[in-house]
């Protein structure tokens, strides 16, 4: 399939209510309004291609860019690619597949959790704190753990809100997985405040620090009995 088909189908996909959606969520005019069903069936279909999936990327059409995520090879992309996708993306849902499906099993993610830890770009900064939080997870020694809950303690109120959900994302972490930090962690969320008035839908768990980690914890002692 060429990029020009690919888009015409993604074209003919399209809603105009998925459109009002999306530019409710800060998406602009270069976009068709597909459902995220839809972008997952057309990917099925495709499967892995490299070449398609770059220039899908290159068009800066969001759909176009969701559907390039899920059907490039990132065995093949270069650390310097990589970078230059994250910091060209500023809808936060394309970001967030982005780290979902690509970065997260990039084989360097270790220098780039570092380095992008520190950048001055704000997408940057949320993939950076997004690998720091799933670095808790699933590699904690590589962290010193109090120093991160100095950096969230002293940076996270000021952040941008790009970066404040991915901050806010390891403090949660940190105080659900490692009851020694957990005083800490709430402490610190509570301190904050952040999200802590945050609407939330019945059956969701609010992204409040406290309220989450809490919640969890709750639910593995409850699983546990």
């Amino acid at each position: 399939m060429t990029l020009q088909e690919t888009l015409s189908q993604l074209e003919t996909l399209g809603t105009e209510k998925m459109r009002d959606f999306n530019k409710k969520h800060g998406v602009g005019d270069n976009q068709f309004g597909v459902k995220m069903g839809d972008i997952r069936a057309l990917a099925k279909k495709i499967k892995t291609n490299h070449t398609l999936a770059l220039e899908l990327w290159n068009t800066e059409n969001i759909d176009a860019r969701f559907l390039a995520i899920l059907i490039i090879n990132p065995k093949k992309l270069s650390m310097e690619q990589l970078a230059t996708m994250v910091k060209s993306e500023k809808f936060t849902h394309v970001a967030d597949w982005l780290y979902s499906y690509v970065i997260k099993d990039f084989p360097e993610t270790e220098s780039f959790r570092k380095d992008w830890m520190n950048s001055e770009n704000v997408m940057a900064a949320r993939a950076g704190w997004s690998l720091t939080s799933g670095c808790v997870a699933r590699n904690p020694e590589l962290l010193d753990l109090p120093a991160v809950l100095d950096r969230i303690e002293e940076e996270m109120a000021d952040a941008a809100p790009e970066v404040q959900w991915t901050m806010n994302s390891t403090l949660a972490n940190i105080g659900i997985r490692f009851p020694e930090h957990r005083s800490r962690a709430l402490a610190i969320g509570e301190k904050l405040g952040i999200y802590r008035n945050y609407p939330v839908s019945k059956g969701c768990t609010s992204p409040f620090a406290p309220i989450w980690i809490n919640e969890i914890v709750g639910r593995s002692k409850t699983q546990v009995s």
